[in-house]
């Protein structure tokens, strides 16, 4: 198979280094669980992984359309990957639609599974199948898949046949035919079988019949795969050799959710999420709920005004205060933020964003609001900005957006994205000692004495950190008011004088750029005399890890690096950009960062932008790489070399 090792030793026939399957099929062929079934095996197996769930657009497209075209790819390796593959080794089609949605993202000579009994006139029509004359065309009939590796399979009728027997109606058997290809595809890459079998006789116990057609479509899909010589010999990929510890296959909604949890107890408070329900970002809604026994409150508020609402006055009753969202949320919640920002109350705004603007790509990745983050509300108001960057990662982006709020008494908003959310990969759990106090304390008695020598409470007395002191209310002697009108620096008292709005102006946002000095140093990884750095931030850790690996092994010099603090950023960000001939900063959007750098620092970033609700593949930013490269040697091919110039000054003196 294409950029994929096949290892063909005598006692090691057909063992690959890696496979990329991508399932599709409609919204109703239960192709996300299929794929989810498929990475959990492997994860179990030991194989390292990293998944893609690629849902359509819209609720409910009308089935066996290319609008409605659902689909899970998955990278499974016996080596540490990062990315869910920029193309498919293999693509189960589960009906027309899904062939036609996804065909261009085979690899050449890969290996189509089609479930042909769904190949009817009526379906490719809808599909889109047809001639200038509206009839139906088969590509199964013509020489279109000639340079694909076909194998057709009666997934329905032979699903329907396992069934009968069992008492299934024809029609609720069809509904079994994903487990059909799952254990089609379990044959052939060698995945055990057990799991499977044990997980649909939990998922379904309350259903005896449905347990029995899911099994019995799952074992006829793996015997097909055995006794039928169209599908040729079986594929191994084995255990990745792994670093010690216990692993568990996580997303990237999930390990937030724990990360939050973990926040709570380290900060030694409760936490309090106001939440109203939007793609992607309700998933973190439902684990959080799960969880009440570590001091979690969950609310579903009747909107995201009222959601961030709830989170502000949590953190006024001394909560660790929370809302989460996506883009459409950030922009309504933006009132109650700058009130956070103005009454200097620790409060996390996660934003898990989508394809934009307005209701835009729901279900498709986007890392478009970082200028909403960075600028999206009235008056002066910064606030720090953390974004995560793997599934696995979003656990310790969580504490850390946590930790600086409460340290610096500030919103802070904590980006990831659809792509990070629903994808999955091999999570090393931490040692819980190893995680951080992230802990503050509460002001319990009065900080100042008034001119006649009485203890009295000053709110916006500012601590070393610039930070104001958090009373509970109701605490004996910390009576104080806050709300959106500007307050005197120290008292808080309400005070318009020009001079003090600015001074607390000054203030708020030096409050923020302080927290730079918690910043560490940026991590440069790859080739220390690189004339090439590839900067990025969010999501595109991924690619970028791949392509610097792959254009590395090829001998060419290039280093990486990666943003997790975007406001501030590093304090030593400016320098680094200035030691590199050219810098590439790949970014789901416009170049948003890209431009705000160039701002800041005079240095001329290329922007490698893509909006198309994809993430990155590997291969564009490599290369985006190549031509950084080729210019700096044309680049140096038209100077002079030194020689040549001393030659010429020679040449002129003599003349004159």
């Amino acid at each position: 198979m294409t950029d994929m090792i096949e290892r063909s030793e005598a006692a090691d026939d057909h063992v690959l280094d890696h496979l990329v399957v991508r399932f599709a099929g409609d919204s109703g062929d239960g192709m996300q669980l299929t794929g989810d079934r498929f990475t959990s095996v492997s994860a179990s197996f030991g194989n390292d992984l990293s998944t893609f769930p690629d849902f359509p657009a819209e609720i409910r497209a009308p089935a066996g359309t290319v609008n409605g075209v659902s689909a899970f790819q998955v990278k499974i390796a016996d080596h540490d990957i990062t990315t869910p593959g920029d193309e498919p080794n293999v693509l189960v089609a589960m009906n027309p639609a899904a062939l036609k949605a996804d065909l261009h993202r085979l690899q050449p000579g890969g290996t189509l599974i089609i479930n042909e009994d769904a190949f009817g006139d009526r379906d490719l029509v809808k599909a889109g199948y047809i001639d200038e004359a509206g009839e139906a065309v088969n590509p199964l009939d013509d020489d279109s898949l000639s340079t694909y590796r076909v194998i057709l399979v009666p997934m329905t009728s032979l699903t329907r046949t396992v069934c009968e027997p069992l008492g299934v109606k024809p029609r609720d058997a069809e509904r079994s035919k994903n487990f059909f290809a799952l254990g089609l595809v379990s044959w052939m890459y060698t995945r055990p079988t057990e799991p499977t079998e044990a997980w649909i006789e939990e998922k379904f116990a309350k259903n005896e019949q449905v347990v029995a057609a899911n099994k019995a479509a799952f074992q006829a899909g793996f015997n097909f795969g055995e006794t039928t010589e169209a599908v040729g010999h079986r594929y191994e990929v084995r255990p990745a050799q792994l670093p010690p510890g216990e692993y568990t296959s996580i997303t990237g909604n999930t390990a937030l959710a724990w990360g939050l949890v973990a926040a709570g107890q380290l900060s030694k408070l409760p936490l309090t999420l106001g939440s109203y329900p939007i793609t992607p970002a309700s998933d973190i809604l439902h684990e959080l709920s799960k969880h009440k026994h570590f001091g979690i409150r969950t609310v579903q508020a009747e909107d995201e005004i009222a959601a961030v609402g709830v989170a502000l006055g949590a953190a006024f009753a001394g909560h660790l205060g929370v809302t989460t969202t996506s883009g459409p949320g950030v922009a309504l919640k933006s009132e109650t933020i700058s009130l956070g920002v103005a009454i200097e109350l620790p409060m996390l705004i996660i934003d898990i964003q989508r394809g934009g603007p307005s209701t835009g790509l729901p279900t498709k990745t986007e890392a478009s609001d970082l200028n909403l983050a960075l600028h999206g509300r009235h008056g002066e108001a910064p606030l720090p900005i953390v974004a995560s960057y793997s599934p696995a990662q979003c656990f310790h982006a969580a504490i850390e957006a946590a930790r600086i709020a409460l340290k610096y008494r500030t919103p802070v908003i904590l980006l990831s994205d659809g792509y990070l959310a629903n994808g999955s990969e091999p999570w090393n759990l931490p040692d819980v000692d190893s995680l951080p106090d992230i802990s503050v304390p509460f002001a319990t008695e009065p900080n100042h004495v008034d001119n006649e020598g009485n203890p009295e409470f000053w709110p916006y007395l500012r601590d070393e950190n610039l930070a104001r002191p958090w009373a509970i209310p109701g605490t004996p002697g910390l009576m104080h008011r806050v709300g959106g009108l500007e307050k005197k620096d120290g008292t808080g008292n309400i005070d318009y004088t020009p001079e003090n709005h600015e001074r607390m102006t000054h203030l708020r946002a030096a409050k923020v750029a302080a927290v730079a000095n918690d910043i560490p140093p940026i991590e440069v990884e790859g080739d220390t005399d690189a004339d090439v750095l590839v900067l990025g931030w969010g999501s595109t850790w991924a690619a970028i890890d791949a392509a610097v690996q792959r254009t590395r092994r090829t001998g060419v010099k290039v280093a990486k690096a990666h943003l997790t603090h975007l406001n501030p950023l590093p304090s030593d960000l400016g320098d680094l950009l200035r030691r590199y001939r050219r810098v590439i900063m790949p970014e789901l959007n416009s170049g948003q960062l890209a431009h705000h750098l160039r701002g800041l620092f005079l240095v001329d970033i290329i922007s490698l932008s893509k909006v198309q609700g994809l993430p990155f593949k590997s291969r564009e930013i490599e290369v985006a790489i190549a031509d950084a490269v080729a210019s700096i040697t044309t680049e140096n091919s038209s100077q002079p070399s030194h020689a040549a110039t001393q030659a010429t000054t020679h040449e002129n003196g003599a003349t004159s």
